[in-house]
């Protein structure tokens, strides 16, 4: 979509447009038919940026509670957060007197930052721009935020102003792929060094399987979060705004880990067996949450805990154990059949099992259902057999 097609969207003929397409509620796959239906009433062009917008509302639905309103490209919208992780990441910048959203893209972060502090936002394409002005617009928050079009590479062409935080988002898709490498990010990480001279208060948005090793000459907290239990970004944290040295924040509650981590003792499984959320696996913080709940590990390269006692605890899952066995097929599909037990959910860490291939070989039948953990036992691979609590 080019930047005029875009622009006649927001005109009366255009909203008519838009408002055809979102009826159609379209998807990607069948954007030809749709295409086709709509050129019978509107112009080509028209009726395809219309088109593009409309699917694009459809998948952005997940991500924001007010997406019928909002526009996005494809790709904006793929690097777009949760507005519920918008909104945590404006509220550790509050008390600012303004936030620099640098590669701001179509806003989506620019109207929860906007909620924070007055916001400039600056970006590169002016089409993304565009669209973040219209999402400003169409939430009344086009007072709160000023965009420039600028590159980032170049000096910033802003006045300094005290109590100022930069956010940071930079580009981590290219021709529909994601950059694995913070070093190939555009602009790379690299570039806040020089920020850091005149806005030592810089938080960055990064890829949450970013590699650790990657951010080990960057004096920052490295957060790791999740949203109902799924791992959705990774955000350093420079200067004021750093507060711990890793941390794991869990969503929408906004529960958070942080801390030391101990070393942990073995042991082989107790009563219950804790599975801890994605982004305290992540932040690497399995031996704190340990320590807090009173629990060993199975093994001390692998993430699960166990303990005699139940912690309510909510950085991690946890089940019942009712039986444990050095691993073997055989022997597996004995105990469940012995205890009637027909349906299995296998979860899985350092085995090397595929767990449809493993609920086929164990040929089960019978009332009870229950959750086989394929793990370790300090080294040598075992069987847990719990059920949820």
């Amino acid at each position: 979509m080019s930047l005029d097609e875009f622009r006649s969207l927001l005109s009366p003929a255009g909203q008519e447009a838009l408002r055809a397409a979102v009826a159609l509620t379209p998807r990607e796959e069948d954007y030809l038919r749709y295409f086709q239906e709509l050129s019978r009433s509107f112009a080509p062009d028209l009726a395809r940026a219309a088109l593009e917008i409309a699917i694009q509302r459809r998948a952005a639905a997940t991500k924001f509670p007010f997406a019928d309103r909002l526009f996005f490209s494809r790709e904006a919208l793929e690097q777009a957060s949760s507005w519920e992780v918008a909104v945590y990441r404006s509220g550790r910048l509050s008390g600012v007197n303004r936030i620099l959203d640098l590669g701001c893209s179509a806003g989506g972060d620019t109207l929860a930052l906007a909620g924070a502090a007055p916001v400039v936002g600056v970006d590169i394409d002016p089409l993304r721009l565009a669209m973040a002005d219209a999402n400003l617009r169409a939430l009344g928050r086009e007072e709160h935020a000023r965009l420039i079009c600028s590159d980032l590479r170049q000096p910033l062409p802003l006045q300094r102003l005290d109590r100022t935080a930069i956010f940071f988002d930079p580009a981590r898709r290219a021709a529909g792929h994601r950059l694995r490498s913070v070093d190939s990010y555009q602009p790379p990480l690299e570039i806040v060094r020089m920020w850091l001279e005149n806005y030592p208060a810089i938080a960055v948005k990064v890829s949450p399987g970013v590699e650790l090793a990657q951010l080990e000459g960057y004096d920052a907290e490295v957060e790791f979060i999740s949203l109902n239990g799924e791992l959705k970004e990774a955000a350093l944290w420079f200067g004021p705004l750093k507060t711990a040295h890793r941390r794991a924040t869990l969503l929408p509650a906004g529960h958070t880990l942080t801390g030391v981590s101990p070393a942990l003792p073995t042991r082989e499984p107790g009563a219950y067996i804790y599975e801890p959320d994605p982004a305290v696996l992540r932040a690497g913080l399995v031996a704190v949450l340990g320590e807090q709940i009173g629990a060993a590990q199975l093994d001390p390269d692998i993430a699960y805990l166990t303990a005699d006692h139940l912690v309510s605890t909510p950085f991690a899952r946890v089940w019942k154990v009712e039986g444990w066995l050095p691993f073997s097929v055989k022997r597996l599909r004995s105990y469940l059949r012995e205890r009637n037990i027909g349906r299995v959910t296998v979860k899985k860490r350092g085995s090397p099992l595929q767990p449809e291939a493993l609920i086929h070989d164990l040929r089960l039948q019978g009332d009870e259902e229950r959750v086989v953990f394929l793990t370790h036992l300090n080294g040598r691979p075992i069987s847990v057999i719990a059920r949820t609590r």
